[in-house]
Protein backbone atom coordinates (compact mmCIF):
# COMPACT_ATOMS: atom_id res chain seq x y z
CA UNK A 1 0.00 0.00 0.00
CA UNK A 2 1.32 3.73 -0.93
CA UNK A 3 0.41 6.14 1.86
CA UNK A 4 0.86 9.67 0.61
CA UNK A 5 2.36 12.19 3.97
CA UNK A 6 2.17 16.31 4.12
CA UNK A 7 4.46 18.27 6.17
CA UNK A 8 2.79 21.46 5.70
CA UNK A 9 4.97 24.20 6.86
CA UNK A 10 4.61 27.63 6.80
CA UNK A 11 7.69 28.69 5.07
CA UNK A 12 7.81 25.27 3.06
CA UNK A 13 5.53 22.28 2.26
CA UNK A 14 7.41 18.89 2.42
CA UNK A 15 5.61 15.83 -0.05
CA UNK A 16 6.21 12.30 0.55
CA UNK A 17 5.13 8.46 -0.55
CA UNK A 18 5.76 6.12 1.87
CA UNK A 19 4.61 2.42 2.92
CA UNK A 20 3.34 0.26 5.73
CA UNK A 21 6.91 0.06 7.17
CA UNK A 22 6.72 4.04 7.54
CA UNK A 23 9.69 3.76 4.88
CA UNK A 24 9.50 7.41 2.39
CA UNK A 25 10.10 6.23 -1.28
CA UNK A 26 9.67 9.70 -2.87
CA UNK A 27 9.23 13.27 -1.71
CA UNK A 28 9.41 16.78 -2.92
CA UNK A 29 9.60 20.09 -1.07
CA UNK A 30 8.55 23.32 -2.47
CA UNK A 31 8.13 26.61 -0.66
CA UNK A 32 4.58 27.60 0.64
CA UNK A 33 2.70 30.49 -1.18
CA UNK A 34 -1.12 30.71 -1.50
CA UNK A 35 -3.39 27.76 -1.13
CA UNK A 36 -4.33 27.76 -4.84
CA UNK A 37 -0.61 27.76 -5.88
CA UNK A 38 0.53 25.17 -3.41
CA UNK A 39 -2.16 22.51 -3.93
CA UNK A 40 -1.44 22.97 -7.14
CA UNK A 41 1.58 21.11 -6.46
CA UNK A 42 0.73 18.85 -3.86
CA UNK A 43 -2.05 17.20 -6.29
CA UNK A 44 0.86 17.42 -9.02
CA UNK A 45 2.91 15.44 -7.17
CA UNK A 46 0.44 13.03 -5.59
CA UNK A 47 -1.39 12.34 -8.56
CA UNK A 48 1.43 10.02 -10.06
CA UNK A 49 0.86 7.71 -7.39
CA UNK A 50 -1.94 5.23 -6.15
CA UNK A 51 -2.14 6.66 -2.67
CA UNK A 52 -4.75 4.07 -0.34
CA UNK A 53 -4.41 6.94 2.89
CA UNK A 54 -2.98 10.32 3.49
CA UNK A 55 -1.72 11.66 6.74
CA UNK A 56 -1.34 15.62 6.99
CA UNK A 57 0.54 17.79 9.88
CA UNK A 58 -0.06 21.23 9.58
CA UNK A 59 1.18 24.55 10.67
CA UNK A 60 -1.21 26.15 12.90
CA UNK A 61 -3.34 26.80 14.85
CA UNK A 62 -5.71 24.91 12.67
CA UNK A 63 -9.19 22.88 13.71
CA UNK A 64 -8.57 19.31 14.92
CA UNK A 65 -11.89 19.05 16.68
CA UNK A 66 -13.68 16.29 14.17
CA UNK A 67 -17.19 17.73 15.54
CA UNK A 68 -16.47 21.21 14.69
CA UNK A 69 -18.29 22.93 11.46
CA UNK A 70 -14.42 24.02 10.34
CA UNK A 71 -12.50 20.59 11.07
CA UNK A 72 -9.82 20.47 8.69
CA UNK A 73 -9.41 23.97 8.30
CA UNK A 74 -6.62 26.78 8.79
CA UNK A 75 -7.14 28.84 11.51
CA UNK A 76 -6.15 32.72 12.49
CA UNK A 77 -2.49 32.01 10.78
CA UNK A 78 -0.96 35.03 9.37
CA UNK A 79 -0.05 33.72 6.48
CA UNK A 80 -1.73 35.34 3.14
CA UNK A 81 -4.42 33.30 1.77
CA UNK A 82 -4.22 30.32 4.42
CA UNK A 83 -6.61 32.46 7.59
CA UNK A 84 -10.12 30.42 7.50
CA UNK A 85 -9.22 27.63 4.44
CA UNK A 86 -10.55 24.55 4.17
CA UNK A 87 -7.10 22.84 3.78
CA UNK A 88 -8.74 19.26 4.62
CA UNK A 89 -11.78 19.70 2.80
CA UNK A 90 -9.73 20.55 -0.63
CA UNK A 91 -7.77 17.82 -0.04
CA UNK A 92 -10.14 15.11 0.51
CA UNK A 93 -12.18 16.59 -2.69
CA UNK A 94 -9.45 15.57 -4.84
CA UNK A 95 -8.00 12.28 -2.47
CA UNK A 96 -10.81 10.22 -1.90
CA UNK A 97 -9.00 8.32 0.62
CA UNK A 98 -9.07 8.23 4.15
CA UNK A 99 -6.78 11.46 5.43
CA UNK A 100 -5.30 11.92 9.10
CA UNK A 101 -5.31 15.62 10.21
CA UNK A 102 -3.47 17.33 13.05
CA UNK A 103 -0.18 19.45 13.55
CA UNK A 104 2.95 19.40 12.09
CA UNK A 105 4.50 19.19 15.75
CA UNK A 106 1.71 16.27 16.35
CA UNK A 107 3.17 14.16 13.50
CA UNK A 108 6.94 15.20 14.90
CA UNK A 109 5.93 13.08 18.37
CA UNK A 110 4.03 9.95 16.50
CA UNK A 111 7.23 9.60 14.74
CA UNK A 112 10.40 10.09 17.43
CA UNK A 113 7.79 7.87 19.81
CA UNK A 114 7.55 5.06 17.12
CA UNK A 115 11.47 5.23 15.40
CA UNK A 116 13.21 7.66 16.98
CA UNK A 117 14.28 9.51 20.20
CA UNK A 118 11.64 8.26 22.40
CA UNK A 119 11.36 4.75 20.42
CA UNK A 120 8.89 2.44 22.31
CA UNK A 121 7.68 5.18 25.20
CA UNK A 122 3.86 6.08 25.47
CA UNK A 123 4.15 9.34 27.01
CA UNK A 124 5.87 11.71 24.94
CA UNK A 125 6.35 15.60 24.43
CA UNK A 126 8.12 16.85 21.12
CA UNK A 127 8.74 20.46 21.33
CA UNK A 128 10.32 23.18 18.54
CA UNK A 129 12.07 25.74 19.02
CA UNK A 130 12.51 27.75 15.48
CA UNK A 131 10.57 30.47 13.74
CA UNK A 132 8.01 29.66 16.96
CA UNK A 133 7.71 27.23 19.71
CA UNK A 134 5.15 24.64 19.26
CA UNK A 135 4.66 21.16 20.72
CA UNK A 136 2.90 18.08 20.64
CA UNK A 137 2.22 15.44 23.56
CA UNK A 138 1.53 12.06 23.35
CA UNK A 139 -0.29 10.52 25.87
CA UNK A 140 -1.03 6.84 27.35
CA UNK A 141 -0.28 6.79 23.19
CA UNK A 142 -2.72 8.92 22.13
CA UNK A 143 -2.78 12.39 20.90
CA UNK A 144 -3.59 14.97 23.28
CA UNK A 145 -6.05 17.33 21.90
CA UNK A 146 -9.21 18.76 23.62
CA UNK A 147 -11.48 21.50 22.04
CA UNK A 148 -8.55 22.13 19.86
CA UNK A 149 -4.90 21.29 20.09
CA UNK A 150 -2.25 22.26 22.86
CA UNK A 151 -0.22 25.84 22.04
CA UNK A 152 2.32 25.13 24.39
CA UNK A 153 4.49 27.54 22.92
CA UNK A 154 2.10 30.49 24.05
CA UNK A 155 2.18 29.58 27.84
CA UNK A 156 3.48 32.48 30.39
CA UNK A 157 6.71 31.99 31.72
CA UNK A 158 8.65 34.89 34.27
CA UNK A 159 10.95 36.97 32.65
CA UNK A 160 14.54 36.75 33.26
CA UNK A 161 15.78 39.64 35.47
CA UNK A 162 18.82 40.84 33.00
CA UNK A 163 16.11 40.61 30.01
CA UNK A 164 14.19 43.40 29.38
CA UNK A 165 12.73 42.38 26.03
CA UNK A 166 8.95 43.13 25.24
CA UNK A 167 8.77 39.70 23.35
CA UNK A 168 7.81 39.28 19.75
CA UNK A 169 4.67 37.35 20.04
CA UNK A 170 1.83 39.70 18.46
CA UNK A 171 -0.86 38.55 21.19
CA UNK A 172 1.02 38.26 23.80
CA UNK A 173 4.22 40.19 23.94
CA UNK A 174 6.80 37.83 26.25
CA UNK A 175 4.61 35.03 26.35
CA UNK A 176 7.44 31.35 25.99
CA UNK A 177 7.40 32.25 22.05
CA UNK A 178 7.50 35.87 22.11
CA UNK A 179 10.86 35.53 24.26
CA UNK A 180 12.83 32.17 23.42
CA UNK A 181 11.80 31.41 19.48
CA UNK A 182 14.10 32.48 16.94
CA UNK A 183 13.04 35.81 16.50
CA UNK A 184 13.57 37.12 19.52
CA UNK A 185 17.37 36.87 18.91
CA UNK A 186 17.15 39.46 16.03
CA UNK A 187 14.49 41.38 17.80
CA UNK A 188 16.77 42.14 20.85
CA UNK A 189 20.50 42.09 19.11
CA UNK A 190 19.32 43.47 15.76
CA UNK A 191 21.07 40.35 13.59
CA UNK A 192 20.45 37.11 12.93
CA UNK A 193 20.88 34.00 15.88
CA UNK A 194 23.50 32.30 13.52
CA UNK A 195 26.29 35.15 13.72
CA UNK A 196 25.55 35.42 17.43
CA UNK A 197 27.86 33.60 19.95
CA UNK A 198 26.82 30.78 21.53
CA UNK A 199 28.29 32.24 24.82
CA UNK A 200 25.70 35.51 24.27
CA UNK A 201 23.94 36.01 27.54
CA UNK A 202 20.66 35.80 25.26
CA UNK A 203 20.89 32.22 24.77
CA UNK A 204 21.42 31.88 28.45
CA UNK A 205 17.93 33.81 28.87
CA UNK A 206 16.35 31.30 26.56
CA UNK A 207 17.35 28.38 27.95
CA UNK A 208 16.28 29.78 30.88
CA UNK A 209 12.45 30.45 29.30
CA UNK A 210 12.88 27.09 27.81
CA UNK A 211 13.60 24.66 31.30
CA UNK A 212 11.11 26.99 32.96
CA UNK A 213 8.61 25.52 30.56
CA UNK A 214 9.91 22.18 30.84
CA UNK A 215 9.01 22.34 34.39
CA UNK A 216 5.30 23.30 33.52
CA UNK A 217 5.08 20.38 31.42
CA UNK A 218 6.64 17.81 33.36
CA UNK A 219 4.80 18.78 36.42
CA UNK A 220 0.98 18.69 34.21
CA UNK A 221 1.68 15.95 31.49
CA UNK A 222 4.24 13.62 33.49
CA UNK A 223 5.82 12.41 30.28
CA UNK A 224 8.62 10.19 30.19
CA UNK A 225 10.53 11.79 28.12
CA UNK A 226 11.06 15.13 26.37
CA UNK A 227 12.36 15.80 22.94
CA UNK A 228 13.48 19.42 21.66
CA UNK A 229 13.77 20.23 17.60
CA UNK A 230 13.95 23.21 15.64
CA UNK A 231 16.33 25.26 14.63
CA UNK A 232 17.48 27.04 17.96
CA UNK A 233 18.36 23.88 19.04
CA UNK A 234 21.41 23.58 16.88
CA UNK A 235 22.71 26.34 18.88
CA UNK A 236 26.43 24.79 20.47
CA UNK A 237 25.53 24.38 24.06
CA UNK A 238 22.42 25.29 24.48
CA UNK A 239 20.66 21.77 25.33
CA UNK A 240 23.28 21.95 28.30
CA UNK A 241 22.30 25.14 29.26
CA UNK A 242 18.61 24.27 29.20
CA UNK A 243 18.99 21.16 31.15
CA UNK A 244 20.64 23.03 33.99
CA UNK A 245 17.82 25.60 33.87
CA UNK A 246 15.16 23.04 33.97
CA UNK A 247 16.83 21.24 37.12
CA UNK A 248 17.08 24.31 39.12
CA UNK A 249 13.55 25.34 38.03
CA UNK A 250 12.10 22.13 39.25
CA UNK A 251 14.11 21.93 42.36
CA UNK A 252 13.60 17.93 42.60
CA UNK A 253 9.81 18.76 43.42
CA UNK A 254 8.95 15.65 41.32
CA UNK A 255 10.76 12.58 39.97
CA UNK A 256 12.04 12.74 36.57
CA UNK A 257 14.02 10.08 34.89
CA UNK A 258 17.72 11.09 34.83
CA UNK A 259 18.23 14.45 32.99
CA UNK A 260 20.23 13.16 29.88
CA UNK A 261 17.68 10.32 29.44
CA UNK A 262 14.40 12.87 29.77
CA UNK A 263 15.73 16.01 27.83
CA UNK A 264 16.82 14.77 24.34
CA UNK A 265 17.63 15.95 21.06
CA UNK A 266 15.28 14.31 17.74
CA UNK A 267 16.72 11.43 16.23
CA UNK A 268 15.00 11.52 13.07
CA UNK A 269 15.99 14.89 12.01
CA UNK A 270 14.01 16.40 8.67
CA UNK A 271 12.08 12.88 8.42
CA UNK A 272 10.08 13.39 11.16
CA UNK A 273 7.26 15.07 9.91
CA UNK A 274 6.81 12.85 6.56
CA UNK A 275 7.32 9.20 8.67
CA UNK A 276 4.47 11.05 11.56
CA UNK A 277 2.47 11.19 8.41
CA UNK A 278 2.70 8.24 7.73
CA UNK A 279 1.82 6.69 11.00
CA UNK A 280 -1.23 9.13 11.13
CA UNK A 281 -2.37 8.04 8.01
CA UNK A 282 -2.66 4.30 8.77
CA UNK A 283 -4.45 5.67 11.66
CA UNK A 284 -7.24 7.02 9.54
CA UNK A 285 -10.60 5.88 9.43
CA UNK A 286 -12.34 8.11 6.65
Amino acid sequence: MLIGSIEAGGTKFVCGVGNEKNEILERISFPTTTPEETLEKIFHFFDQFPIEKMGIGSFGPIDVNSESNTYGYVLNTPKIGWKNFNFLGEMKRHFEVPTGWTTDVNTAVLAESEMGAAKGLDNVIYITVGTGIGAGALINGILLNGIGHPEMGHIMVNQHPDDDYAGTCPYHGNCLEGLAAGPSIKGRLNTEGKDVDPDHEVYQWIANYIGQALVNYTVILRPERIVLGGGVMNVPGILEKIKKEFLESLASYVPTPDVDDYLVLPKLDGDAGLIGGLILAQQAKK
